[in-house]
């Protein structure tokens, strides 16, 4: 991955790594943490965790005003350590979990577009992934 093109996000989880590895990866989990903000919804996760298998989910408005396909292949799974996937449009993204003390460190890395500024692609991914700790946390 070509750490000039690439925003890293992190985020410490009060919770052991296999319970992160979970919510992480199951579909109906997904569903329940995979958004920005209250006002969007991720609906129809599916996920083949497997080196070749294949992710997706569809994001959208709960007003049903916007939407988009989320999706990709996996390129490296390590369980409870890693993962390395390729989304639809050929960026690369890098996600390790770390258990510390009892809390699980994720650190997840993406190659950004060109389409949104920085600032913007980086607050939506923090969030989220903040939205992620917070389900993990309180599930």
């Amino acid at each position: 991955m070509d750490t000039n093109k690439a925003i890293t996000v992190e985020t410490m989880v009060k919770a052991p790594i296999e319970k992160v590895w979970k919510h992480w990866n199951n579909p109906d989990s997904i569903n329940q943490w995979c958004s920005a903000s209250p006002d969007w919804e991720t609906v129809n996760a599916q996920n083949d965790l497997r080196v070749g298998g294949e992710f997706s989910s569809r994001m959208q408005a709960k007003d049903g005003s916007m939407g988009f396909d989320f999706g990709g292949i996996y390129t490296d799974v390590i369980p409870n350590q890693f993962i390395a996937y390729r989304m639809a449009d050929g960026r690369k993204v890098e996600i390790a979990f770390r258990e510390e003390n009892g809390l699980t460190h994720i650190r997840e890395t993406f190659e950004k577009e060109d389409q949104n500024p920085e600032d913007l692609q980086r607050g939506g991914w923090q969030a989220i992934l903040e939205s992620f700790r917070d389900f993990t946390e309180n599930n």
